[in-house]
């Protein structure tokens, strides 16, 4: 009990004034909770503010066009959250009556939903008891005793879920979680946490055994692939260009691109002129290319780096179906595109 009790102490006076700490609705802790998957709460913060100004509940989030829900998300990546988001509001919308599940098991079954994020829900909306594990928690607990188990392996959750769960004030489910993932936002941090200063430097295993920075362990390493995008921004005579949408599943699915021509490597300025008369533009005539960045962009994706060219393509005439620049700027595009326009 006292770790619960001095975690909870120390989360009451240094917690971060937060926008969905302030309510126990569950659409709304819903929606910050999917937009903290695989995001800094520094920078998801207002995408969260500008979701409920545009979104104030979960039918209006329902009614949404799909491509304004994507524009809205527009640089937070992983673009599925988004898609999956939408859904969910639809079907709570029209299923549910705009009425979330009221427990963990029921919470799971929403798309997108996983084991954190019901717990998540569950406990901050409802006061169940069910505690959350995400990267903070592993790292607290596994510091604070000790333990070597491979957080890469599917039974640690498990393993690390029960503990927490031992530990968890049974008539304060919501604070302690929150205690234990702020804790390890702000003090336990992954690198270098200011041990000296630590309410727990008395009792943390790991810093009693030196071991704090090689703990938890994760064996399991993420294999990087390489892509090289070369993206065609086409101007004809009246300077509209070409946008497509990307329908295929994989990254950025449902958003926006120039013509692209994807190589296996960096290619040169002839290789790529040959390919756009060849595949693009047989029956327009090509005035001029040129290359608009010399050295890639390098857009780091968790799986994939994306080696990014961007290549000017002036047409004569006019092109068939072209997109002038006001409408360009309110489709959704990659983070990387978006950046792209806005500086042209």
């Amino acid at each position: 009990m006292r770790f619960s009790n001095s975690l909870i102490q120390w989360y009451l006076i240094n917690k971060r004034d937060l926008p969905w700490r302030n309510t126990t609705n569950p659409y709304l802790i819903w929606l910050s909770e999917i937009m903290l998957q695989q995001t800094r709460v520094a920078q998801g913060t207002p995408y969260f503010l500008s979701f409920v100004d545009a979104f104030p509940t979960v039918f209006d989030l329902a009614k949404a066009d799909e491509e304004q829900v994507l524009k809205l998300w527009q640089g937070l990546g992983y673009y599925s959250r988004a898609r999956n988001l939408h859904k969910t509001a639809q079907y709570v919308a029209t299923e549910l009556n705009g009425v979330f599940p009221n427990n963990y098991n029921d919470l799971l079954g929403l798309k997108g939903v996983g084991e954190y994020t019901a717990a998540a829900i569950a406990s901050f909306s409802y006061e169940e008891a069910v505690p959350v594990v995400d990267g903070n928690v592993f790292r607290v607990l596994s510091r604070y005793f000790d333990l070597e188990t491979d957080i890469a392996l599917a039974s640690a959750k498990k393993e690390f879920a029960a503990l927490a769960f031992e530990l968890m004030p049974k008539d304060n489910p919501a604070t302690f979680n929150q205690a234990i993932m702020e804790f390890g936002a702000l003090q336990c941090v992954p690198k270098s946490p200011n041990c000296g200063v630590c309410l727990f430097n008395d009792s943390c295993a790991a810093l009693q055994k030196k071991k704090v920075d090689q703990l938890p362990v994760k064996s399991k390493k993420i294999k990087v692939r390489n892509r090289y995008f070369n993206y065609l921004v086409v101007s004809d005579d009246n300077e509209d260009t070409i946008v497509q949408k990307r329908t295929s599943k994989g990254i950025w699915q449902n958003l926006y691109e120039f013509p692209l021509i994807e190589t296996e490597a960096v290619e040169s300025f002839d290789y790529i002129v040959e390919r756009i008369e060849k595949e693009f533009f047989v029956n327009e005539t090509i005035e001029n290319v040129m290359e608009y960045n010399e050295k890639s962009i390098i857009h780091k994706l968790s799986h994939q780096h994306l080696h990014i060219k961007f290549w000017k393509v002036n047409i004569k005439g006019i092109i068939e179906n072209g997109t002038d620049a006001a409408t360009l700027r309110t489709f959704p595009f990659p983070i990387v595109i978006h950046n792209f326009i806005e500086k042209e």
